[in-house]
């Protein structure tokens, strides 16, 4: 089992690297994973020796043993996918692990509940606004904060165009899909009839004629969120606002792995789309979906079958 569980650590590295990872820490953790499991005469991977690796020697932090398991329990979901054998450390198996949240990768289904709950809030302007912030962040993965400080005059409708100021006040002009236009065209017409606010210059306005405050956003968010029946996917991975940047990252590398584009050429125009000031920045968002990672692999798979 030794060997092709190397072969599988080789391919699993591959595939998430193309997506951005540099991985060094996990690739030691999993080929000394593999030598232990060849010491203890395993032919494949278990929970009990993915648990009794992780917490080998005795004495080390609780931390450092988390996240030993968790650079196996990614690899195990990917093995299992070709060989049934395969046990899948459970999550929370260990207390301790990173403390950053795990992001919520919403399916369009999803996106639709969240609109469709949003459209029940009251008053009308309240809904109108919070339906638009969330289909805005969803079709152009713009931060909370970006979209709250939009401007009327930040829309350009004769170009098609979305000017942003980002963090450190770097600004950057975004061209909108025509359903995004004509989405925004119609909030604008909608706030004019229900709430004329034009001595506010803000794009999304509160129900006073206000600046939306963020001080609402989230919580009304939760609202919606509990309407739309969405739950949780585990402890650290609960639906955020802020997912819906993660989620079009996440949907905008799936695109190009489809389209047979270039991820690697597409990755630093992501970056610049989102804001970052470096492609590595964009790493965090690109989250090992089964359905990306299915998609790197079929292209890795097309690639040696391809080659020479």
């Amino acid at each position: 089992m030794t060997g092709p569980l190397i072969e599988l650590v080789g391919d699993y590295l591959l595939v998430r690297r193309a997506l951005g990872y540099k991985l060094e820490y996990t690739e030691v953790v999993l080929r000394q994973f593999v030598a232990y499991l060849a010491e203890h005469d395993a032919d494949t991977i278990t929970i009990e020796h993915a648990l009794g690796f992780a917490t080998a020697p005795e004495g080390a932090s609780p931390r450092w043993q988390a996240l030993r398991l968790s650079a196996i329990r990614c690899f195990a979901r990917w093995a299992a996918a070709s060989d049934p054998t395969v046990q899948v450390p459970p999550a929370r198996l260990l207390p301790a692990r990173p403390s950053r949240a795990a992001p919520y990768i919403y399916s369009p289904d999803q996106i639709q509940l969240l609109l469709a709950a949003g459209q029940n809030l009251h008053p009308p302007i309240r809904a109108a606004t919070i339906t638009t912030l969330i289909a805005l962040m969803a079709a152009t993965g713009i931060r909370t904060g970006e979209a709250i400080a939009l401007d009327v005059v930040s829309l350009d409708q004769s170009t098609g165009t979305l000017r942003v100021i980002g963090k450190y006040g770097k600004t950057r002009l975004l061209p909108l899909h025509p359903s995004v236009v004509d989405g925004l065209t119609a909030y604008l017409n909608t706030r004019d009839r229900l709430l004329p606010a034009s001595a506010c210059p803000a794009l999304l306005i509160s129900s006073t004629g206000r600046r939306l405050p963020p001080s609402t956003v989230h919580p009304t968010f939760r609202a919606v969120v509990k309407a739309a029946g969405l739950g949780p996917a585990s402890t650290a991975c609960r639906p955020r606002l802020h997912d819906l940047r993660h989620t079009f990252a996440v949907n905008s590398m799936l695109d190009a792995y489809l389209t047979g584009a270039d991820p690697a050429a597409i990755l630093p125009i992501l970056s610049t789309w989102l804001g970052h000031t470096e492609p590595r920045d964009t790493y965090w968002y690109l989250t090992g979906t089964s359905e990306l990672l299915a998609a790197a692999a079929d292209r890795l798979a097309r690639h040696r079958t391809e080659s020479p």
